[in-house]
Formats: structure tokens, sequence, C-alpha cells
């Protein structure tokens, strides 16, 4: 059978399973030449960032080491017309929805996809923040229909994304789900046999495209820590399977097809060296290298994100051979370009050829008219929710950690949370996660805020765009202990960095610097009181905490979880009832070396 028979059955197989797994394969052309050129342009971690993102999230270090204004639809939208030939596939790396401002939000992100759609995109791997409201409302997103909550937004019958969302390493648990879909495939003994040992695909694990009568293959990874930071429930019968092992089976998968021009797309990334070009291969070896390093050496590419850095590096595969490994920021401020030539007769990709491009949204260019008057449509369906005043300030609240890791608007959530509790949750304390605050709260409001320490709802949800569920659950004290030394590197489930939970006015406690993980903590108290490890405490967190997330496992050892309020309405109404707030001190946690 031929590899275009074989990719017409794959077609058939996924189509019948309601996804579609690859591109429609065209007539072969005429006469071609040796090489043909294919333009990658790529986008990572865009967060619905409709409207241009302020402060230092809408400022990038330029190829000349200045800071610039970067991001923004209308301005993407711009750079990418201008940096588009006519052998461009315009992919991206995840997270394009998911801790999106109310704009997108508001209307579970339908805006922001059909942006995507608007310049262009085609395929993109699914983010750890695809998965924000769950597996189901991602393949809503995916195939389209209304909220089965909240029904369609203004715009009408949501359509579904006009790009393939792809991840080779999201698969079911349980190993009898979808049949159909391996039954499909099964035409192929060979196909059949790699999926059927490898697990039962959740999502399309790869797309192929065609450009210049050579079929381009993509691979969708999320980063496989995808578990331990979304919420349990919206993923509780899926898997995340190891990066590099997925890649290597979906880039079989791909070769069995007839495809070997291969690029991975993966939601997984380095940190970078501060203040570097956007070109420069600034990143420092981790996650993200690992994946680019070790996959198999038929993939040619390896597009990357999560990290939020921007670095363009060329990394050794496992043959020794050159590969490129980049990833472009956060939030539409970067474009990654990536040019290279596929030999026609081999249908491979000619390393040597491969040259790539950071190229900074700047927003000193004319912004694309149709997509800002797109934008400017969703902006006036969203102001009336977003500009309504929920409260007063009387300083700038802000969620830098201090040197204990307390920040004053992560102390003043998690007091808001223990006041929306106490009643009918019995909470007794409380704990937020830091990486839940996306944003400060300052006195003198947002550009489209109301100023003199006012506090608008859209600047409230810019703060935690979440919408997780407040619970209360019944910990032990000695529970609650291992909660709190889960917060430091060095425990059993792998924390990656200290992450201290933002507490309650009422919970205090002592951590040393120097102390082994299991002994770092110590000096627990709730009102002043010392706590045993035999006492029951009620402790309120967000689901997100509950399900066991960042890491957080010992969450999952409560009893009796209650269910509350949205985390956003316990922020609002404890705004509401304090006005004018002032932060709170931070002065909850002591530290010793």
């Amino acid at each position: 059978m031929t590899s275009r028979s074989l990719l017409r059955l794959a077609l058939a197989g996924a189509v019948a399973t309601g996804s579609v797994l690859l591109a429609a394969v065209p007539a072969d052309a005429g006469k071609a030449p040796k090489t043909v050129p294919v333009r990658l342009l790529a986008l990572n971690d865009f967060h619905g960032n409709l409207e241009p993102p302020g402060g230092s999230s809408g400022r990038m270090v330029d190829e000349s080491g200045a800071t610039v204004d970067a991001g923004g639809a209308a301005f993407v939208a711009t750079h990418m017309k201008a940096h588009a030939d006519k052998n461009t596939i315009a992919v991206a790396q995840g997270d394009l929805i998911g801790a999106t401002p109310l704009v997108s939000a508001a209307y579970h992100d339908e805006p922001s996809v059909e942006f995507m759609g608007k310049i262009g995109l085609k395929v993109a791997a699914v983010g750890n923040h695809e998965f924000d409201e769950g597996y189901t409302e991602l393949r809503r997103i995916m195939k389209g229909g209304c909220h089965p909550v909240d029904g369609c937004s203004p715009a009408g019958k949501w359509k579904g994304a006009a790009f393939d969302y792809v991840g080779a390493n999201v698969l079911f648990k349980n190993p009898n789900e979808k049949t159909d879909a391996l039954a499909a495939l099964g035409t192929s003994g060979q196909v059949k046999k790699l999926l059927a040992d490898w697990g039962v695909p959740a999502l399309p694990p790869v797309s192929v495209k065609w450009m210049n009568g050579v079929p381009i293959g993509f691979i969708g990874l999320v980063t496989r820590t995808t578990p331990n930071i979304v919420t349990a429930e919206g993923i509780k019968n899926l898997k995340f399977a190891d990066e590099v092992k997925a890649a290597n089976v979906a880039s079989k998968l791909l070769k069995l097809l007839g495809v070997k021009a291969q690029v991975v797309l993966v939601h997984e990334g380095d940190q970078v060296t501060a203040g570097q070009s956007p070109d420069a291969c600034s990143a420092v070896p981790g996650a993200g290298n690992r994946i680019a390093t070790q996959v198999d050496s038929e993939i040619d590419v390896v597009l990357s994100g999560h990290s939020h850095q921007a670095y363009l590096c060329t990394v050794k595969d496992p043959a020794g051979q050159n590969r490129l490994y980049s990833q472009g920021g956060s939030f539409g401020r970067v474009i990654t370009q990536v040019d290279l030539q596929v030999n026609v007769k081999t249908r491979d990709v000619d390393r040597s050829s491969v040259v790539a491009d950071n190229h900074v949204v700047t927003r000193t260019v004319t912004p694309d008219p149709e997509i800002s008057a797109f934008v400017q449509t969703w902006k006036d369906r969203v102001a009336p929710v977003a500009n309504k005043p929920v409260g007063t300030i009387s300083a700038d609240l802000t969620n830098t950690a201090t040197p204990s890791g307390e920040s004053p608007l992560g102390n003043l959530i998690a007091d808001g949370q223990l006041a929306a509790t106490t009643t009918g949750g019995n909470a007794q304390i409380a704990l937020m996660n830091p990486g839940g605050i996306r944003n400060s709260l300052n006195y003198a409001g947002s550009p489209a805020g109301e100023g003199d320490g006012v506090v608008t709802y859209g600047e409230a949800f810019a703060v935690q765009p979440f919408n997780n569920l407040m619970q209360v659950v019944t910990l032990t004290g000695a529970q609650l202990k291992t909660v709190l030394e889960q917060q430091f590197t060095g425990g059993p489930n792998n924390q990656a960095f200290t992450k201290i939970l933002q507490p309650s006015a009422n919970l205090t406690y002592t951590y040393s610097r120097s102390a082994a993980w299991g002994a770092k903590v110590s000096d627990i108290r709730i009102d002043g009181t010392p706590v045993t490890d035999t006492q029951s405490i009620r402790v309120a967190a967000n689901n997100f905490l509950v399900g066991g997330g960042d890491a957080f496992l010992a969450f999952t050892e409560g009893t009796d979880v209650w269910s509350g309020p949205l985390d956003i309405d316990a922020f609002v109404e404890h705004l509401a009832r304090n006005n004018p707030i002032a932060p709170p001190a931070t002065n909850r946690i002591t530290v010793v070396d």
C-alpha cells in the first residue's frame, strides 16, 4: 500500500471519530525543482491578549537591546501579513486560550480562537491552559456548538476552530475508550499496532499540511506536568505521557505515512538569561532542552512554548545533527519565522537550509483595520461588565512576593476566600496558590479603569481569571503541615521550585531555609493557638489546589468536601465589603535560616 493511500485511510479513520487527524492529500503535481521552500510563522502563549497587554507583559527587548511596546491582536495581524508569503504555514505552540483577559474569557475564549483563524493559523499544539475548563470544553472549542451552561455568545453558535489542535501525549486512561478510532485506523496493520501499543489518543496526535507539493508533519505535545497545573476534575479521564516518548511514536506514525519533514510544536520550554535579544540562544537548558535534544532524529525542528521566553537555539539531535529549538515569548509579542527547504525527492528537510528569526510585534506599525474592528466589537460587548466598579483600594495591591513569599494581594485574596467560605463550608483558614494571581491592582487603575482607587470588575478579573470554584476540605494538623512542606523543593512530589501559598490572616507559621524537607515548617498556629497533628481543620482553597494542583498532593487527602462560590466572586465580594481596602501586612509567615 502506498504512503498516500495510508494518508487517506488515516484521514478517513480520524473523520469517523469526529476529529481531523491529517490534512487532505492533493493530486501529484508536475515536475518539481530539487528543493522547495517552506516558511513557518509561529506564535505561542497568546493567552487571549486581543488588546495590547499592559505593563511589563506588553514590553519586549528587541534585537537592538531596546525595550519596546509589543503585542495586541491588530498588531499581530499586521506583522503576520508582513512576514507571510505564498510558502507560509502558520502554527502555534499552545496556551492560545486560558488565563485570558475578560474580553476573551467572558465568552469562553471563542473570540481568541476566532482571531487565530482570521490570521490564518493552521495547526496548534494544546497547552496546559487549553484544559482550564476541562477536556469536554476543549472539544467544544475545537468542534463547535454553544456553551452548555452559558449558551451561545453574542456572535451566535460557535463554529469551532478553523485550525487543527494536536496533542500526541494526551491519552485516555481507559484503554477501551474510543476503540472505534483504532478500528478505523486498523486498515493498516502497522499503523494499528503502533497506536494500539501506545494507547488511545484523546486528541489528534499529528497534522499534515501540504506546501509546494511536499507534506509537512506537525506533532503536538503539551507539558507532562499538566495534571499538576490544571483542575483535576476536567482531565480525570486523561493521562499525559512523557513528551519525548510521545513525539517518537508520532514521528514513527508520520514516517509510516510517508511524511519525513517533521516539526514538533511543544508546550514546554526553558527559562533564559534576562535582557537578551529574542534572537539570542539565551535559554538555560531544562525541560524544553531535554525534549529538543532527545526526540527522534527524524524530527527537524522543535518550536516550544510554556515558559514565555524568546530564544533561538541550535541543538544536537540524537544523531548529532543540528536542529532548531526556539520560542517566541508570550502574549503575541513575538512571531517566530522559520524558513527551510524540503527536498522534493526525499521529502525531507535540508537541515543546512533552516534559518530562523524572532520578530518583535511592535506597535509602531499600522494596526490591521479588520482585526481592530473585530476586537472593538468584543470590547463593546463586554464593556458593561468590565467597567462596573466593585470596590476601592487605598494604595497599590501588588502580587510581588516579599522575602517570606507572601504578597499583599495574595494575603488579601486569602482573607476574602476565608470570608466567603466560613458560612456554609465552616472554613477555619484559607490558602491561595500564588500562580493563580495574574495581575496587581494599581491605585491609579488600568487605562480602562476609573482611577483614584476604584477597582472595576475587569481589573479584578485580570487578577483571578480562572473561574475556579472555592472548596473547603477537612485536613488533620499533620496533613496541613505536609501541605505546607510541599511548598518547597526536595519532597516526593518533585516540586519544581518553591511556591509559597498565600495564607489567611489567622494562619501563622515559621519555616527554615536550611532545614531538610519534612522539617522545614514549625509553629503552625490558627488564631494564635498551636496546631496539633490530630486535630481536624477546615481548609478553604480553590478546586485547583484541592485537586492536588501545583504538586500539593496532600490536599487530595482531605475529606468532607464542600463547594462554594467562584474564586472571582469571593474576591469581588471581599472588595465590595471593605471600602476602601488597604494592603494587608505580609507578616503571617516567619522565616529563619
